[in-house]
């Protein structure tokens, strides 16, 4: 759970450096905290119709002094934050922030609006721009990712209110998403898994240039008691790479159980696969 008390675990070159502290988000369960409303919350600003509210525009920004430490932990987890957005692509679980941090400060000092289109990010360089895809319906948003978090396991992004709601995914509180960094002058161009929703999901355990390390992975895995684990091969340029891969999995509780499951057997950086 997001609560304002676990600013008291982050470093101090963090409290230096990012005004924001972790914010509330659903349970790893990928059940809200209490339940998301279908229509605006009560705040001050609320905009008539969130259909109207336009998309982020990407435009050139210095890298924001405050928020950008080049380390810090939350929880005893340390984040290093990345020297660049540049081509970054990443699959897994939005969240979305709401009433109780309307108008609060964001880890580089701008005022939250959860009526905006903003969103939080761990490790991104801030601020930096983002297309976020919702792979379950193919809707996709365009926001300014200015503040740290979502601070819960398995979470990749946390959105504003009104991205949450124009990306379909208030209700449910989470979606699977792609994340892909936008750069200011260079063409928005949609990908092929973004314009047309996949048609599954798997969840990530390791990938290896080694057929038998990923095969002692997969029997690991397999000895938990965890099925439904398969290699997939890539080839890159010359080189094979051995993926190692649990699902399929139709839902955030199902992403959430399996990670859950393969964290407590070492296994801690998964994440979403879906090509």
């Amino acid at each position: 759970m997001k609560l304002r008390a676990v600013a008291a675990t982050v470093l101090l070159t963090l409290l230096a450096a990012c005004a924001g502290a972790p914010r509330r988000a659903p349970l790893p369960s990928g059940e809200p905290v209490t339940p998301a409303p279908a229509a605006p919350p009560k705040v001050s600003g609320a905009p008539p119709d969130f259909r109207r509210v336009p998309d982020a525009i990407p435009r050139p920004e210095p890298r924001s002094k405050r928020g950008n430490p080049p380390f810090y932990e939350v929880l005893g987890h340390r984040y290093t934050v990345l020297e660049s957005a540049d081509g970054y692509v990443e699959r897994g679980v939005a969240s979305w922030y709401g009433p109780g941090f309307h108008l609060g400060a964001t880890s580089i000092g701008d005022p939250y609006d959860m009526y905006g289109m903003s969103a939080a990010h761990k490790t991104l360089p801030l601020p930096c721009y983002a297309r976020v895809t919702n792979l379950s319906n193919g809707k996709a948003v365009v926001v300014r990712i200015n503040d740290r978090g979502p601070f819960v396991a398995n979470r990749l992004i946390d959105l504003s209110w009104t991205a949450a709601a124009k990306l379909d995914m208030l209700r449910q509180g989470t979606a699977l998403v792609e994340v892909r960094v936008l750069s200011p002058g260079h063409p928005d161009v949609l990908t092929r898994a973004s314009e047309t929703p996949p048609p599954s999901f798997y969840v990530q355990a390791g990938a290896f240039s080694s057929a038998q390390n990923a095969e002692r992975l997969q029997e690991r895995i397999r000895q938990a008691g965890i099925s439904r684990t398969l290699i997939v091969p890539l080839l890159s340029g010359t080189a094979k790479l051995y993926r190692v891969r649990v699902g399929p999995v139709a839902s955030v509780a199902e992403f959430d159980r399996i990670a859950t499951q393969l964290n407590a057997i070492g296994i801690a950086d998964v994440r979403l696969a879906n090509d």
